[in-house]
């Protein structure tokens, strides 16, 4: 009421929610999903329902609410299963584990009994799809792989929801598993959907969540490469004319690289810069040992 916001935003899932369920009630516009959209997606084992239902290659997964839950879990996803809450960001309680005694220690550390799923492990490889949608319509998409989790070492599971170096990509296959993954979950999209992936074994991305009415923390990467989907969304949320955009799916070059890390500021610059630099670098490393080796 004291700032008057023509549009109001958040960026955090709780609050989200909260502003969701009070949407009719404020003095000002939202751009949201569907209240109870935003449930699913906040629930992973939700969403993952959805998908399987909707024929979506998914990893296998159940809720554990006992033991004797694990035990099966282990049975038919093992050996190594990946363990996770059912809800939150940034890997909250995952642990990738073959062992049963420690993955039901950590459960009962973490205190997850009837809020954890145990899945079947993925590769590491994963990539993410971030749409605007605006009453079941496409506005605009890009997928993105990443290359690291920054401070991956920090956690036992290796994700920290702290992109390292990320990289534009565009994929087909990945443009359509992610369209399906949100019309399984809301055949009208409005607001924005990103979809997260990882592959399989067989080089298939299985969706693992949707971060649903949010930007991911790199967004001001598409906006450096010349896609700003915040403004787009801003203008969307306003219903104010849209900036033109000429290519609704992957707009954004493949190959362009941002490299992220703590207290520096982020390079944008290409994954082929990338390499060359690292080639570089190994035949600088490689005369110095040479020149060593001579002076011994």
């Amino acid at each position: 009421e004291r700032v008057k916001p023509d549009l109001f935003h958040v960026q955090i899932s709780a609050e989200m929610i909260m502003v969701s369920s009070l949407r009719d009630r404020l003095p000002c516009k939202t751009f949201l999903p569907a209240h109870q959209t935003i449930l699913t997606c906040e629930d992973k084992f939700a969403s993952f329902k959805a998908w399987e239902n909707a024929g979506i290659k998914v990893p296998g997964t159940m809720i554990i609410n006992t033991e004797e839950d694990l035990k099966i879990a282990f049975e038919r996803f093992g050996p190594k299963l990946w363990l996770r809450f059912t809800s939150g960001s940034a890997g909250r309680g995952a642990l990738p584990t073959s062992d049963y005694d420690e993955a039901r220690l950590w459960i009962d550390f973490r205190k997850g009994w009837g809020k954890f799923t145990a899945a079947e492990c993925l590769e590491e490889q994963t990539i993410t799809w971030q749409s605007i949608w605006k009453d079941g319509e496409l506005i605009v998409a890009q997928g993105r792989k990443r290359l690291y989790w920054e401070f991956a070492n920090r956690v036992p599971s290796g994700v920290t929801g702290i992109t390292g170096t990320g990289v534009t990509v565009s994929d087909p296959v990945v443009d359509e598993i992610a369209l399906k993954c949100i019309k399984a979950i809301d055949p009208r999209p409005n607001g924005i959907f990103g979809v997260d992936l990882t592959y399989d074994r067989n080089g298939i991305p299985n969706p693992t969540e949707i971060n649903i009415g949010r930007f991911f923390t790199t967004h001001q990467f598409f906006t450096c490469a010349g896609l700003n989907m915040p403004h787009i969304f801003v203008m969307a949320g306003l219903d104010r004319p849209l900036p033109i955009i000429a290519k609704k799916i992957n707009p954004l070059s493949p190959g362009l690289a941002w490299v992220r890390g703590m207290d520096i500021l982020p390079v944008l610059t290409t994954e082929t810069a990338i390499e060359d630099s690292r080639k570089d670098l190994q035949e600088r490393i490689t005369k110095l040992s040479s020149h060593r080796q001579d002076s011994d």
